[in-house]
């Protein structure tokens, strides 16, 4: 039985642990419960994968989309670990197969769906449950609940046969737990305790933060145009998700990029199945493919090179913007998050809260949740200090978003805040009126727009005392006063209005200075509506080595044709750039590169010196 440190070395190729797997590990070897909170991209699997190999028996692992199973199990095998897994898209005679291997005790690693232990079935077929009766008559070293932020309160209307797992402890008391999560507040933390019965679950809490990722937020001009100059400057021919808020508009942004000469596939709930399959398989089995999607996909996405996600429409909250820009950069390269915002999609956010099912108490927490989201985008210092704030984590500034990049210039914004926080007042004590923004800024502007004609609002004493702001600008300090609550919003059907908050009166009154980031004048906008082109070289190779470090990606993609897996589960892109860095003339040189295990040395590595050569 090999230890821990030689199963690093010889079957996942490491030489090392990363920061705080070794911890992890030795306490799941030792029999005892874990809560793991990990970014992704930071190694959670080998926390639990090497404690299964270690520990005898089988380990069982939950997970939640069959797509997620298959790359686990593939990964696995590929390493020369004995992988199945079993869910409802199989035949008969594949689940027969797999079963009598597991009974056969040939199998290490078994990955199901949280619905096989759905209480129903398990209750009412007691006696004759197949796969608990398989579970049963199997040795069982460890059980893995991967995603377990699908058991807190926001998730379990995902999937809620999460809640179903709390049996575990109950029928295999001596088995230990290990819940894994990317993100999850203080608050998801505990309901994952409390919901699988981890009470006495030591909890290995890693930081938040991934430095690799370079976060960017710009306003929004021209959506379509800004993404593709993003893409042509900063990733062109490199893999990356494009999120968007609706079906239609996933559609038509991915038919953009394709015009534009971009290779994006779109991928939302209302394709066929098969569309979405061949869509997502591309994706994962090739180099430099675009999906534009709606937030349906992702969490079954295991590509470490995904070496950039967009949003071109805000996110409902940090926690879901965190997870979705999580899914770049997991091989611990550089990678970007970008992100284009406007206060259309604030509203649009807006309304969808309103009109969700949801309680009131649900409804005041997405608002809560979605106003720090929008201080986020308005931020006028380190964005992930304030990512890592919401998590409950303190940093220094990173050096690696774009406001480290570019402090942007601070204004007295106190004069004009009066003059919008007045125009709201006025409407309101001397008409009893609500207005949208529009309406307010064309009233600051003293337009004699038909509606303020009609409703006689060119006589308020505030008509045309803002002239000497733009739209945009005015629309960039509603945010920016929304984002730190002198104002706040309400979404009647298709109407947005505005209100004042409670903390207004100090600035009305002059109580109060306030110093915001400056809004650029939109013809300014739209001269600099683009990120300074970042140095696009993942790795710092010579011209020569760089050629060398393609080759190798066009034999590793042959290779995973051949396989029929996606080209990481050869050998991920760290890997390829090490040997292309170090150039190892035999099969000892090649041991002490990243990713190079015992299995895959004897597989690929004639062939990779040969290549080398």
């Amino acid at each position: 039985m090999l230890s821990a440190k030689e199963v690093l070395r010889h079957v996942f190729g490491y030489e090392e642990f990363r920061s705080g797997q070794e911890a992890i590990v030795e306490h799941l070897i030792s029999g005892e419960d874990a809560l793991i909170l990990m970014p992704t991209g930071a190694g959670k699997s080998l926390c639990y994968q090497i404690p299964g190999l270690v520990r005898s028996g089988a380990a069982v692992v939950v997970s939640p989309l069959v797509a997620l199973m298959h790359d686990q199990v593939d990964a696995l095998r590929a390493l020369g670990v004995s992988a199945v897994s079993l869910h409802s898209g199989m035949v008969w005679d594949e689940i027969k197969a797999a079963e009598h291997a597991l009974l056969r005790g040939e199998i290490k690693f078994l990955y199901v769906s949280p619905e096989r232990f759905e209480n129903p079935r398990f209750l009412r077929l007691l006696d004759n449950p197949r796969f608990l009766r398989l579970l049963d008559n199997l040795q069982i070293g460890l059980f893995a609940i991967d995603e377990a932020h699908c058991v807190s309160q926001w998730g379990h209307d995902f999937r809620p046969a999460y809640l179903d797992l709390s049996i575990l402890p109950e029928r295999w008391p001596e088995v230990p737990r290990v819940a894994l999560t990317a993100t999850a507040t203080e608050l998801t933390r505990e309901e994952i305790v409390e919901r699988l019965h981890l009470e006495e679950a030591r909890q290995f809490i890693s930081s938040f933060d991934r430095p690799n990722i370079r976060y960017e937020v710009v306003e929004k001009d021209k959506e379509r145009q800004q993404l593709l100059s993003f893409i042509n400057r900063q990733h062109a021919g490199d893999s990356g998700i494009v999120y968007c808020l609706s079906r239609q508009k996933t559609e038509g942004v991915a038919a953009f990029l394709q015009k534009s000469g971009v290779r994006a596939l779109a991928y939302h709930a209302g394709l066929s199945a098969e569309e979405r399959y061949d869509n997502q398989r591309i994706f994962q089995q090739e180099d430099g493919v675009v999906i534009v999607s709606t937030i349906a996909f992702g969490m079954g996405i295991n590509k470490p090179d995904v070496r950039f996600v967009a949003h071109i429409d805000i996110p409902r909250s940090i926690e879901a913007y965190y997870q979705e820009t999580g899914r770049a950069g997991r091989d611990g390269l550089p990678a970007t998050a970008w992100l284009a915002y406007g206060l259309q999609d604030l509203m649009q956010q807006r309304k969808l809260i309103e009109g969700s099912n949801g309680d009131d108490a649900f409804k005041e927490r997405s608002a809560d949740a979605l106003n720090a989201m929008l201080a986020f985008c308005e931020a006028s210092s380190c964005r992930r200090q304030r990512v890592l704030r919401y998590f409950g984590e303190q940093s220094e500034p990173c050096g690696n978003c774009d406001i480290c990049a570019e402090p942007p210039r601070l204004w007295d914004a106190t004069v004009a805040a009066q003059k919008l926080l007045s125009t709201i007042y006025r409407l309101r004590k001397e008409y009893g009126e609500f207005s949208g923004a529009k309406h307010l800024i064309d009233i600051l502007h003293g337009k004699r727009t038909e509606r303020v004609v009609q409703q006689k609002h060119h006589q308020l004493t505030v008509f045309g005392i803002g002239r000497e702001l733009d739209e945009s600008q005015w629309r960039g300090l509603i945010r920016q006063l929304l984002a730190a609550e002198y104002l706040e919003m309400q979404s009647e059907g298709f109407r947005t209005t505005y209100y004042l908050a409670k903390k207004s009166h100090d600035i009305l009154l002059g109580k109060k200075k306030l110093r915001l980031r400056q809004i650029e004048p939109l013809s300014k906008l739209r001269s600099n509506n683009q990120m300074p082109s970042q140095n696009r070289a993942v790795f710092e190779l010579s011209a020569e080595d760089a050629l060398l470090f393609e080759k190798l990606r066009e034999w590793r993609l042959d290779e995973a044709k051949a396989s029929s897996v996606p080209a990481y589960i050869v050998f991920r892109d760290i890997t390829l750039y090490q040997l292309a860095l170090k150039k190892p003339q035999s099969l000892e040189d090649l041991a002490q590169v990243e990713g190079m295990g015992d299995k895959k040395i004897a597989t690929y590595g004639e062939a990779i010196l040969n290549l080398l050569k």
